[in-house]
Parts: C-alpha cells; sequence; structure tokens
C-alpha cells in the first residue's frame, strides 16, 4: 500500500499529495471547487449528519464518536475497499475541513483504511 495522508482542505495542493479526496459530507466554506484541485469528494465514507452535529468537535466526546463513527464505517466496506485498492497504486490525502488537527473523522478514518480499526 502507497502512502495514506491527511491534509486540511484550505493548506496548498502538492504533487506528493497523489490521489485528493475530500471526505467531508459539506462542501467546506471559502473554497472553490477549482480550487480544491480533487480526484473524488465522497460523502459516503463521511460521518452521518446526526454523528456529526452530535460530536461538533468537542474533545471529550471524540472516544465515542470514534466507536459510533466506526460503526457507521462497518456499513461501507464497498467503498472502503475501492478507497483501498486506490492506496494500492497511489498515495492518497484525506482532505477534511475540520480546524482541529488531532480530533476529526479523517484520523479514524485513515486508521480504518489502513485497517487499524473494524475487522477485514
Amino acid at each position: 500500500m502507497k502512502k495514506i495522508t491527511l491534509k486540511r482542505i484550505y493548506d496548498e495542493p502538492s504533487d506528493k499529495d497523489g490521489y485528493r479526496v475530500l471526505v467531508d459530507r459539506l462542501w467546506p466554506r471559502g473554497i472553490s471547487k477549482k480550487d480544491a484541485n480533487l480526484d473524488e469528494w465522497n460523502k459516503e465514507v463521511a460521518p452521518s449528519t446526526a454523528l456529526r452535529k452530535w460530536f461538533d468537535h468537542k474533545e471529550a466526546l471524540f472516544d465515542e464518536f470514534t466507536k459510533l463513527y466506526c460503526n457507521e464505517l462497518l456499513t461501507k466496506k464497498v467503498e472502503l475497499n475501492r478507497l483501498r485498492t486506490i492506496a494500492k497504486k497511489n498515495n492518497i490525502t484525506l482532505l477534511y475541513g475540520a480546524k482541529n488537527v488531532k480530533i476529526n473523522h479523517a484520523i479514524i478514518l485513515k486508521d480504518v483504511l489502513l485497517e487499524k480499526m473494524l475487522n477485514k
């Protein structure tokens, strides 16, 4: 598997990004589709609207959010496997809009894609 990296959508695109995937359900404010330089916008692997609103990026809820989001991802195995297939041939950058680089869903998604969480 090639490298899977995380990056805020607001950060400058780089040649090292490889396949760029926005993994947010909502389009990030202040970014044009042209400037985003995306290969894909994948809403399917983003947390549900209800889960995203409940979490609200509160650090105290991150552990519980991780469990709930992983449960949601259990139903997305086809999509996760498709992204893993891309990652076998290309570097992938998971792009997200959250301000906090330490507690966000992209961190969890990366671990799931690397099969550090969930059963295969």
